[in-house]
């Protein structure tokens, strides 16, 4: 899972950002490294994409949890930031059938694999999209979750996520946590502890709250501050 859009594409996201501003970051961003601020040197491969299928880690993130801490409000939108294969976000729409969810990834191999899914195909409220399609979602998500990405965003796509939420939206980042010994997961060099997490997601701008629970993983409920 992975989501990380050129300097150019964010500029698009982020409003107060002027068009020859813009112009200039995106040839900046031809010049430098686009998962710049990234802790995990290398996005996830699509070729260990059956991982993300895997309903074991239902144990120790459940949907059922997940959906309960983001609260979705009636009509409101849920943006799968990083989906992969969709199948986290395939149990948000059965869970919560009055919100929209959006499933979001730059791998187009990733959201083919999601659309492949007999289940996805039942589910009226789920809709795959790709980076070109969030313009007209700029302010305005009432709820991100973004699971097991955060050690994964590049500065660029860090604030690509906050310029999506609404000034009253929220964003629930799950991560795996450095912090403990994990049978699964990464290396603890490649994510971030829970104090360092959380001075990341402050330092673009969120007020966050942590949430316990999760064995493997920290948890925060981030807003707009």
């Amino acid at each position: 899972m992975s989501f990380t859009p050129n300097l150019y594409k964010m500029c698009i996201l982020l409003e107060h950002r002027s068009a020859v501003a813009c112009a200039v970051g995106a040839n900046v961003a031809i010049m430098h490294d686009e998962r710049h601020g990234a802790k995990q040197p290398e996005r996830f491969r699509t070729e260990r994409a059956a991982a993300l299928d895997d309903t074991a880690r239902f144990a120790y993130v459940s949907p059922e949890r997940i959906v309960e801490l983001l609260a979705i409000p009636a009509a409101g939108t849920v943006l799968d930031f990083g989906t992969g294969t969709g199948t986290y976000a395939i149990e948000i729409a059965r869970r919560a059938p009055h919100a929209t969810v959006l499933a979001l990834d730059e791998q187009p191999e990733m959201l083919a694999k999601l659309a492949a899914k007999p289940e996805a195909a039942t589910l009226a409220n789920l809709r795959a999209v790709e980076p070109k399609d969030l313009g007209s979602y700029t302010s305005g998500v009432e709820r991100i979750f973004a699971f097991n990405v955060l050690h994964e965003l590049g500065d660029d796509a860090l604030r690509a996520l906050v310029g999506l939420l609404r000034r009253d939206g929220l964003a629930l980042v799950v991560d795996w946590s450095a912090d403990v010994e994990r049978p699964v997961g990464p290396p603890n060099d490649h994510v971030y502890g829970a104090d360092d997490a959380r001075a990341r997601l402050e330092a673009f701008g969120l007020t966050v709250e942590r949430v316990d629970g999760f064995p493997y993983h920290h948890a925060f409920l981030a807003r707009p501050a």
